[in-house]
């Protein structure tokens, strides 16, 4: 059952191409489906969340990491009484932004970009929705509703705020110059993707042979739940202790939102969606659950993502991405024509090389360059 303080598709602030409703679909069943079938969201599947596509085949991807999220997400949307398919489309879509090659790709592009607008994935994700998938006869775009948009647009600097609010006055960017929230589906759905991520890079980075077991088992949120199923199983172990401590922190992690953000309600008593935009944010970790989860953060900062292997792949990567950048400035017929005719030479190449997986632009490398970035490929 819906709660009252939940987004109600029947009381969307619409779409910004007005279209009558779906007669067997809610608004934001009919998001999550343009979601899933859009070219974007295929791609993620070839997109790098740690570790690159071609590393190994069990490895999350953009695409499996996505659907992490949104599983999550319904989870406890459905005990919090909130719309779960609306947290399933911001879900799905808010990492249709990111480039190849994950956060190297991005800062490499944003690099390369400065002095042009930079590059910030978040806002490409809104791009992507919002201009670049063509799919409709009559418009560019998607053409979701203003709260699933408004969950997409996770983080926003204020000069493009102020930006996105020019080119749409009191749409998804408002909030960043008002210091309001978005919806409680939205908030929940960034929660998630941080539940998500640092438990699958635990998995990941194990099965990598970058981390144990016994390293992780420093950090107390991890180490809690190995000793618990130790207790309960004695004999367990490798990956079997590793997916139990793993299914148990998760767990707990989805019990502890749910209890704080109920005390969260209950202390500022929303009423309504709008209600909820003007409070202070609500979905949330107890305290003691945040610095736990912040120690996990730090460890993988430290153990995995500044690995020297995982480095070493990093700089290669960004070394594909600042080449391809150079080739297509200087010549663009090497794109597709739709973007080498673009009149903002500098957005159109970072919208191509954004939307390419990883092994589309270590292909577009080898092809310019006459370079292979990886060996063995």
């Amino acid at each position: 059952m819906r709660a009252s303080y939940a987004s109600d598709p029947e009381r969307s602030r619409g779409r910004r191409h007005p279209q009558p409703a779906a007669p067997t679909r809610s608004e934001f069943q009919r998001d999550r489906d343009r979601i899933v079938h859009s070219t974007a969201f295929r791609r993620l599947v070839y997109k790098t969340q740690v570790f690159l596509n071609h590393e190994g085949d069990l490895y999350r991807t953009r695409l499996t990491h996505s659907l992490e999220v949104a599983q999550l997400g319904r989870s406890i949307a459905r005990t919090l009484g909130l719309d779960e398919d609306l947290v399933e489309a911001i879900a799905l879509a808010h990492d249709l932004g990111h480039t190849p090659f994950g956060h190297a790709g991005q800062d490499a592009l944003n690099e390369a970009l400065r002095g042009h607008g930079g590059f910030e994935h978040n806002l490409q994700s809104l791009r992507v929705v919002d201009a670049l998938e063509q799919r409709y006869p009559d418009h560019d775009g998607l053409n979701l509703t203003f709260e699933t948009r408004e969950g997409v647009l996770k983080h926003c600097s204020p000069g493009n705020a102020r930006k996105l609010e020019a080119q749409e006055p009191g749409g998804v960017a408002r909030r960043f110059i008002e210091g309001t929230q978005p919806s409680l589906e939205a908030q929940l759905t960034n929660l998630a993707d941080e539940i998500a991520y640092n438990a699958h890079d635990i998995d990941d980075g194990v099965r990598s042979g970058l981390l144990t077991i016994e390293q992780v088992r420093a950090v107390p949120l991890f180490a809690r739940f190995v000793e618990a199923a130790l207790a309960e199983h004695p004999t367990l172990s490798g990956r079997r202790l590793l997916f139990e401590a793993i299914r148990r922190m998760l767990s707990q992690q989805i019990y502890d939102v749910i209890d704080a953000t109920r005390a969260r309600l209950a202390h500022y008593a929303p009423q309504s969606a709008d209600d909820v935009r003007q409070s202070p944010p609500m979905v949330c970790f107890s305290p003691a659950m945040r610095e736990e989860s912040r120690q996990l953060k730090s460890f993988l900062m430290r153990h995995l993502y500044r690995h020297p292997q995982v480095m070493a792949m990093t700089g290669k990567a960004q070394d594909v991405v600042r080449a391809l950048v150079a080739a297509y400035l200087d010549r663009p017929r090497e794109m597709p024509a739709d973007f080498a005719q673009r009149p903002d030479l500098h957005r159109a190449v970072a919208d191509y090389i954004a939307g390419m997986t990883d092994r589309f632009a270590l292909r577009e490398h080898a092809r310019l360059t006459g370079a292979a970035a990886f060996e063995g490929l």
